[in-house]
């Protein structure tokens, strides 16, 4: 099981864990499962700035495709390249391999949840 201490979650089903400056972003175990197998992400480009609750891109599994969005708001550095290849990491892994984005100098984002918050809202939405 993940480690998930730490990590903050959008009510849109995106994480964030933050080290310093640095933010990394996936999205959740529950959103992976609710999309099924991910075939294709579009991502943002290494220096686009997003702020929190923009859009960064698209998740396509399949099922549906899906707008994902920047839980915090900051400068990206980095894509997760392994997912031009293996989009399924995000199903496999999605607290680890399967993160999506870094960002740099991050705005926090007060709306965000932490772990016991995120599950009630997600147990809410399973009945």
């Amino acid at each position: 099981m993940a480690d998930l201490s730490g990590m903050r979650f959008a009510e849109t089903h995106e994480w964030v864990k933050k080290d310093g400056d640095t933010a990394t972003v996936g999205i959740s175990e529950y959103a992976q499962s609710q999309l099924g197998d991910v075939i294709y992400l579009e991502l943002p480009a290494v220096g686009q700035q997003l702020d929190a609750g923009a859009r960064l891109g698209v998740i396509e599994s399949v099922k549906a495709a899906s707008d994902l969005y920047s839980p915090v708001g900051g400068e990206v550095t980095e894509i997760n390249q392994e997912l031009k290849d293996h989009p399924e990491l995000v199903n496999q892994d999605p607290y680890g391999k399967g993160w999506i984005i870094k960002l740099r100098a991050v705005k926090d984002n007060p709306k965000l949840l932490d772990e016991k918050a995120y599950d009630a809202l997600v147990q809410g939405q399973s009945h």
